[in-house]
């Protein structure tokens, strides 16, 4: 997979989330990767490619903000992102190092709200 490291290519992978973004970046330069490239099955590219346009559905985004029960949405965004991560590391974890990061703007916004939702 081509990424923007020196040498090009990248066996090193993180599942992220994020707005418009394909969700699997180069861990060592954090290049977006285009899911295509990645040799994973068509329907776990799919699921992953699902998951990820979800990403922010915690945001009012007019009004830049949490949702109520954002930190909820987002966590159980994290939970189908980890699940999703271990698929990945079933398909292709013997050549590539995997890991998740998961989201934690829902937790920013609720701080930056003066502790409207709870935080951790």
């Amino acid at each position: 997979m081509n990424c923007c490291c020196n040498s090009r290519e990248t066996n090193d992978l993180k599942i992220e989330g994020d707005v418009g973004a394909d969700p699997i970046w180069c861990n060592r330069c954090g290049c977006n990767l285009d899911i295509e490239d990645v040799p994973i099955s068509d329907e776990l590219a799919e699921e992953l490619s699902s998951w990820a346009v979800r990403y922010g559905e915690w945001i009012d985004w007019e009004l830049d903000k949490s949702l109520p029960n954002g930190t909820q949405l987002e966590d159980k965004f994290n939970r189908i992102g980890l699940v999703l991560t271990e698929k990945v590391k079933q398909e292709i974890g013997g050549n590539y190092n995997i890991k998740f990061i998961p989201s934690t703007s829902a937790r920013f916004y609720a701080k930056s709200q003066n502790g409207v939702e709870g935080t951790e």
